[in-house]
């Protein structure tokens, strides 16, 4: 196994990108393996790490298709109705509480 190239944080050479990069230009890693990583220093704790990809093997990303549309709003109302009354509450339902605003107040 070899060793990641390693830089200093904002000192990454051109023809790499993180994920969130390679999404902001319409691109996606692709099955690469990671070329490269980032390190941040920080003060208490070990230091922050963010992995690269060469943007030159990047592909493009998937158009999104009608089921899959489909599939991601179902899952989204499901986040948002509440389990014990039964509401699409209008926002998603912490998992901190567990239902609703007004079905936990009630308790």
């Amino acid at each position: 196994m070899s060793t990641l190239p390693v830089y200093r944080w904002r000192l990454a050479p051109d023809g790499y990108a993180t994920r969130r990069q390679l999404r902001a230009v319409g691109l996606r890693p692709g099955g690469q393996d990671v070329a490269a990583q980032l390190e941040r220093p920080r003060r208490r704790r070990g230091p922050l790490v963010a992995y690269l990809y060469r943007v030159d093997l990047a592909k493009p990303v998937r158009p999104m298709t009608p089921g899959r549309s489909a599939a991601l709003a179902k899952a989204n109302r499901a986040r948002r109705t509440c389990p014990t009354c039964r509401r699409d509450a209008g926002y998603v339902i912490p998992a901190s509480l567990g239902a609703c605003v007004p079905c936990t107040d009630s308790n």
